[in-house]
């Protein structure tokens, strides 16, 4: 039998917050109810959680809204550094995620340490492409040049 459940806070791969999902009853009394996941949508609750659920779509669509004004901010970032660099082109150390996110902090854009996506730590000088990821769907990438002292 399933159920009507209003979700209290994001759970992977089944909805988020403030989303009325149809769930199995079981899955709901023994996971989402028991670690106040949810709620169970009654008649009695019913039109208040339908309001609660109008009040989260405006958030989500004025959170996007700023996520992707952020993302065409970064997409026009060209940020340039000097760093000491060794005979063969190579950095001494090197540039991660911390120092980007420090770079951009600067720039004025603020972003998570978890957010930046590198493959690999930054040992050369030159012109790289940074990629952030604010979600799944937008992930701005932006250019960040090293220069030689």
């Amino acid at each position: 039998m399933k159920v009507k459940v209003f979700l209290l806070k994001d759970v992977e791969k089944v909805g988020l917050a403030g989303e009325i999902i149809e769930a199995a009853d079981g899955y709901a009394q023994n996971y989402l109810l028991r670690n106040k996941l949810g709620v169970i949508v009654t008649k009695a609750n019913e039109a208040s959680l339908k309001h609660k659920v109008k009040v989260v779509e405006h958030r989500k669509e004025v959170i996007a809204t700023k996520t992707s004004m952020l993302a065409e901010k970064i997409k026009s970032l060209s940020i340039s550094i000097k760093c000491k660099v060794h005979d063969d082109d190579k950095l001494y150390g090197s540039i991660g995620a911390a120092d980007i996110v420090e770079l951009l902090n600067a720039q004025g854009v603020k972003v998570a340490k978890n957010q930046v996506v590198l493959d690999k730590a930054i040992k050369s000088k030159g012109t790289h492409e940074v990629k952030i990821k604010l979600s799944n769907q937008l992930q701005p990438v932006f250019k960040l040049k090293i220069q030689p002292e």
